[in-house]
């Protein structure tokens, strides 16, 4: 074994570590707070689900509606959250729950959430944030350099600037992706001549000024749904958002994406914005990002990357060439409560020109006073917490290549347990990764070999037997509360572009081990084995 690779090693195990809670101390902090440390480390030790109580039985705990009369002690409430809360909720941070983007934490990032908490700075303002606003733009700055890199005098130029932004925080990819879109119809219906822009007039006037019959947003198929929230909350409307077809790899279709954009312009219907999507949801595919640059370019409007998942792919040298051309991008969604490790609500969106946001900016006159630095003038939320420091935090302990090595494990991590399922005869991989992301189905042997020469209707029927299986499997699992994998449906080519229902797992985790792959893969086979019901009815398909 070479030294560098010892090192990598060691330094990974180090990584491994701060992701391990440890004991509680007998500190004078109480035996309330004890307690609750001493049973979060319990709760996240145990399985995925601590009890199978149902959702409907939950809900009984929290049925009243009326607000208490008489106070309750510190304790006698603590032990009520831990019986009817804690002991009810799902253990995210489990090394088997790897079916949504949510992973266990650094264990520094709680007592930082507690100092955070007790400071209650809010950053709509200077007057109640006066540190954390120079330590927000730094993050802000740090983060923009990764997408963009621009050099030393931009950042010293424009990272504490009054008058520009590099971009916001968020409290998470949706809002952060209004934000960029809210810039991006700003801009394209800017004021003109006696015309005082669309965030004066309204999009109404814009369009009648502009003589545009309507505006569009484009993206894939695969399209996070926050975009159509966007086009809602901007008036423009859901429809406006147009799917482009993605390919065999889950990737935006460039040539359809070109004829839509001409037919869209021999209408009079303006691209507002065209996204491009580095790590798709429900894949985790990225978008071929130079060329939808290209276009963009081309026809005039705002290239936008929905990067809040792959997004931090970029603090890995060996993989970032994964998003080539998020650099060409106007503005980048990126989510730092995902694959940089922090606690939810940090997301956030930059500007590749720190003065496209002077479309959106707000005044008042008891706050965000123009020449301030509030940073509420360019962002669409008003209160809000200093996410901030958790990021600055963790870019500080973990550092970029501590962020690497965890980001390529996970990518490898991915491609190894593609690699089970492929070997495995009765498991059939749907997609494969390219980053931490992968979908595939359980498919006995016998039944993948008879779908291989089915015809149309035949391929039809099983598979609408095997969706089935494919969610008995799921929730059993789930309710088994050993494990979880989530479930979608996604176009699959070799079903003729058939909406399947496929399991989905998410490998960012970086306590999964290989063994908990198995096991996982083990433990759908023998849910299945149970399943007489499923099988029979495939097999009976078979021979009929």
């Amino acid at each position: 074994m070479t030294t560098n690779k010892r090192a990598a090693e060691a330094t990974l195990e180090t990584l491994h570590q701060i992701f391990t809670i440890p004991e509680a101390p007998d500190s004078t902090l109480g035996r309330i707070e004890a307690e609750i440390s001493q049973n979060l480390n319990g709760f996240l030790a145990k399985s995925i689900v601590a009890t199978e109580k149902p959702l409907s039985e939950i809900e009984k705990d929290f049925a009243q509606s009326h607000i208490p009369e008489q106070p309750q002690y510190v304790s006698d409430h603590t032990h009520h959250l831990l019986d009817k809360l804690i002991s009810q909720s799902v253990h995210t941070s489990a090394p088997s729950f790897i079916g949504h983007m949510t992973s266990a934490l650094p264990y520094f990032l709680l007592p930082l959430s507690k100092l955070m908490t007790g400071l209650n700075q809010n950053l709509v303002k200077i007057e109640t944030s006066k540190a954390f606003t120079p330590l927000e733009r730094q993050v802000l700055g740090m983060m923009h350099r990764l997408v963009y890199n621009q050099g030393d005098s931009f950042y010293h130029e424009f990272m504490h600037s009054a008058d520009h932004s590099l971009g916001a925080f968020c409290s998470g990819g949706t809002v952060a992706n209004i934000t960029a879109l809210w810039v991006a119809r700003n801009n394209l219906l800017k004021a003109d001549g006696d015309f005082k822009g669309v965030a004066q007039q309204g999009l109404h006037k814009a369009l009648q000024h502009y003589g545009y019959q309507g505006v569009a947003i484009l993206v894939s198929e695969r399209g996070h749904y926050s975009l159509k929230k966007a086009a809602d909350i901007l008036g423009i409307g859901r429809e406006s958002v147009i799917s482009i077809t993605t390919d065999s790899h889950n990737r935006i279709d460039i040539e359809a994406l070109e004829q839509t954009c001409q037919q869209l312009e021999k209408d009079n219907i303006k691209v507002m914005s065209i996204v491009g999507v580095a790590g798709t949801t429900e894949t985790g595919n990225v978008d071929p990002l130079v060329d939808m640059a290209a276009i963009a370019k081309r026809f005039g409007c705002h290239f936008h990357v929905d990067a809040a998942w792959g997004g931090a792919t970029l603090l890995s040298n060996k993989y970032r060439h994964l998003l080539s051309g998020i650099e060409l991008a106007d503005s980048v969604t990126i989510d730092a409560h995902k694959q940089m490790y922090v606690p939810m609500g940090a997301g956030l969106v930059v500007f590749k020109n720190p003065a496209s946001v002077a479309s959106i900016e707000h005044h008042a006159e008891y706050i965000l006073r123009r020449g301030s630095k509030d940073l509420g003038s360019h962002t669409l939320e008003g209160s809000r917490p200093g996410m901030a420091m958790m990021v600055y935090a963790s870019l500080h302990i973990i550092s970029r290549p501590g962020y690497e090595l965890l980001i390529n494990q996970s990518i490898e991590k991915a491609k190894y347990f593609a690699t089970l399922i492929e070997q495995d005869r009765d498991f059939e991989l749907i997609s494969e990764p390219e980053l931490c992301l992968l979908t595939y189905r359980y498919v006995p042997q016998a039944v993948q070999t008879f779908l291989a020469t089915a015809d149309q209707q035949q391929s039809l029927q099983i598979n609408k037997l095997l969706d089935k299986l494919t969610k008995f499997i799921q929730k059993s699992q789930r309710e088994n509360g050993k494990s979880f994998v989530s479930r979608t449906r996604i176009e699959v080519d070799k079903y003729n572009g058939r909406k399947t229902l496929v399991f989905r797992v998410v490998l960012a985790n970086p306590l999964t081990s290989k063994e908990i792959l198995q096991d996982i893969l083990d433990e759908q086979k023998q849910i299945a084995a149970t399943s007489l019901q499923h099988i029979q009815s495939l097999l009976q398909s078979i021979n009929a």
